[in-house]
């Protein structure tokens, strides 16, 4: 947000005025591709496989865009406690993605009792967010009481590309985008929450964290809209890999008022992201289904439980899976292991380790990866 700098800039109040002309293709391709993604979840024999690989696919897509450097594989060995050699800056990447996680996890139980996406809603999602982590100094669940600006390392203000609103001026912004995403009956959701996430960039109200919770606030908003019967599509994927596009287009709409190109951009990374997820889910479907196959062969009646267990749990110790699997005794649970790890199904992270053997479940982590 260029040449708007020198100052604090002020975003205008919402709502604007958008040609809706110019972006009903766009639309329609959005929308359509939405559509196609509720549909093959609704396919889903369970849901509640892919949820747990979804959240922390986005969580990890998401910290990424601020310089936090964990893989989704990271993140699932750093669970199963496998982390010996971990070091304290990968730890608290780590920390991160699973904050960014807890925080979706818990805007959609909010959403689900029929909360409203408000200021303490926002600020409870920067709280769980900042909480124990590098940004906990940068008061977690509080709006700024200062003023910051954006810029490259060593930028002082007089240079930086944008100067937010000043602290006074905060609740005011706030409190016109709370009216607008909870009163205001835009023509269409998606063009509402693409407005929206470019005044809550604007507005930048927190000192730290405010890229997570607006993104965090963009599929809550669609899965609240009733667009999407589980909160599955994530544009924070799509935002990294167009990372120099995405925020050149939110800075011209603070020095041009160039709605359009923005949204438009953002309804792309709608039918994109939801045409992606649509693949991955057919590809992990297709996955379960053969696992599923193999372990009928082995001759127990716990194999069946053990594959739904893995694809909620892909990387596991035998005590972190065996309620998952429902597997009451401890040898039982050994032995349908050891099946599975003869079959190639599974694999030992290290062949050294003696005690809290870590399993990882290769091919459905080079789907969600």
């Amino acid at each position: 947000m260029e040449n708007i700098a020198k100052k604090p800039f002020r975003p205008v109040d919402l709502p604007v005025s958008v040609d809706y002309i110019s972006l009903l293709p766009s639309i329609s391709k959005a929308h359509a591709a939405l559509a196609r993604l509720d549909a093959t979840l609704d396919q889903l024999p369970n849901p509640r496989l892919l949820e747990r690989s979804f959240l922390t696919h986005e969580a990890v897509q998401s910290s990424k865009i601020e310089g936090t450097m964990a893989t989704i594989q990271e993140v699932f060995e750093f669970e199963a406690d496998f982390d010996d050699d971990i070091s304290n800056k990968k730890r608290e990447d780590i920390e991160e993605v699973l904050n960014y996680r807890k925080a979706l996890e818990y805007g959609v139980k909010k959403i689900d009792q029929d909360f409203p996406i408000t200021e303490n809603f926002v600020k409870e999602l920067h709280k769980i967010l900042l909480t124990s982590v590098r940004g906990a100094s940068k008061a977690p669940g509080e709006f700024r009481k200062g003023q910051v600006y954006i810029g490259s390392h060593g930028t002082t203000i007089e240079s930086a590309s944008y100067v937010p609103p000043e602290p006074q001026h905060i609740l005011e912004h706030f409190s016109n985008l709370e009216k607008y995403l909870n009163e205001h009956k835009e023509q269409d959701a998606l063009v509402q929450i693409a407005i929206a996430h470019y005044q809550f960039e604007a507005i930048h109200p927190f000192w730290d964290g405010n890229g997570r919770v607006g993104r965090l606030v963009i599929s809550l908003f669609l899965y609240k809209q009733g667009l999407l019967k589980k909160p599955w599509l994530y544009l924070s994927e799509y935002f990294e890999r167009n990372r120099q596009e995405y925020y050149r287009l939110l800075r011209e709409v603070s020095e041009s008022e160039k709605w359009n190109e923005w949204i438009i951009f953002f309804l792309k990374g709608v039918e994109v992201q939801s045409l992606d997820a649509c693949k991955k889910v057919e590809k992990i479907r297709t996955l379960h289904d053969a696992t599923r196959d193999r372990a009928m062969l082995m001759g127990s009646q716990y194999a069946v439980n053990f594959v739904e267990a893995l694809f909620v749990k892909p990387v596991f110790t035998r005590r972190s899976i065996q309620k998952i699997a429902k597997i009451q005794n401890y040898q039982t649970l050994a032995n349908v292991v050891e099946k599975f790890l003869e079959a190639g199904i599974i694999y030992d992270l290290d062949l050294k380790r003696e005690r809290n053997k870590v399993y990882v479940f290769e091919n459905l982590m080079k789907l969600i990866a």
